[in-house]
């Protein structure tokens, strides 16, 4: 799972960080692997602004699901706070942290520069020596030629696993050739995938953490008990989408009924439409076939699934549904 704590028109960030734990909970017992949270700034829409804080509550607040970033943004942070944040994560939840690694700020330009980083260029040295000196922190450390070193304590012997995020061929790349496993958002950029992934199995060298490539995709799922149900709670996903292809981005979500009463043309119907093509939108039978068929056209190893649904319990029920469709039923933990 994939979490960015959705904000409504008709609740609250507090009330939507709140869903979130409580999802994790209901989640953690039919079967889910991980339960990722990403990081946004200056979005009201998402509440999900603080992965190390939010990754303790949920791992506190579950048995079995590895929990982590999904990812934090590098650029925005001095790598050593991250190594200490997530080693003591680590510490505390033992073989239960990931930490995806992003590129990319999370946010507009101002509020970039108001967090005191600002993002590299795609074709920069700089996240890629940020990423090198976040990896070295979870290694031990010679003192250098001064005798000088600098621990990021636990880190050292509480190392997550770490992923690198990306939606291109370069950060895929990149994974690969590090020996890190890889998570290609799908969601973002779907017309990418296949080629990204093949990028990533070809610049795979085997480290001291993975032997063979390992890939993650996320796409947006909505599964409900009919594809009529479905259609309806996808609404505002298709409104978000055109209202962000039209740079109008800047309030909460609106909720289906909101997308119901609302008036839109022939034209920006078929935008909504468009846009929603990649997502994985039916009853269980569409669901379970979708998401076949997108697994073994990519040949991802894990399928991530984030659905912007609408109420707490149409999104457990989401998830549920999606569970049943892929998980082998003795998966289920209870």
């Amino acid at each position: 799972m994939l979490d960015t704590a959705p904000v409504w028109q008709d609740s609250t960030p507090a009330a939507a960080l709140r869903e979130s734990v409580e999802l994790a909970r209901r989640v953690d017992r039919v079967g889910y692997r991980r339960y990722w949270v990403a990081e946004h700034h200056n979005a009201p829409f998402i509440a999900s602004c603080a992965p190390p804080a939010l990754v303790g509550q949920l791992a506190s607040s579950t048995r079995h699901l590895r929990v982590g970033s999904g990812g934090v943004m590098l650029p925005n942070h001095p790598p050593l706070v991250i190594a200490e944040q997530f080693g003591t994560l680590e510490a505390l939840n033992p073989g239960r942290i990931d930490l995806g690694i992003g590129r990319s700020p999370g946010t507009d330009p101002n509020t970039a520069r108001a967090l005191r980083r600002v993002s590299s260029p795609s074709d920069s040295p700089v996240f890629k020596e940020q990423l090198a000196e976040l990896l070295g922190y979870f290694e031990p450390m010679e003192p250098d030629a001064l005798g000088r070193r600098i621990a990021a304590v636990p880190a050292t012997d509480s190392r997550p696993e770490v992923w690198l995020l990306g939606s291109s061929i370069d950060n895929a790349r990149h994974a690969g050739a590090l020996g890190l496993p890889f998570a290609y958002a799908h969601h973002i950029r779907p017309a990418g995938t296949v080629d990204a992934l093949a990028a990533y199995r070809d610049a795979f060298r085997a480290s001291t953490t993975l032997e063979r490539p390992y890939a993650i995709i996320s796409a947006a799922v909505i599964a409900a008990d009919s594809d009529e149900r479905a259609a309806w709670l996808a609404g505002p996903v298709g409104a978000i989408l055109l209202d962000k292809d039209m740079r109008v981005r800047n309030t909460a979500n609106p909720t289906p009924h909101d997308v119901a009463v609302r008036a839109y043309t022939a034209v920006e119907r078929a935008t909504m439409r468009r846009h929603m093509e990649a997502h994985l939108i039916g009853g269980p039978d569409t669901i379970r076939e979708r998401a076949a068929e997108l697994l073994a056209r990519t040949g991802a190893d894990e399928l991530m699934a984030l659905s912007l649904i609408h109420g707490l319990d149409d999104r457990a029920r989401s998830y549920e549904l999606l569970a049943q469709a892929l998980l082998p039923v003795d998966t289920h933990v209870g």
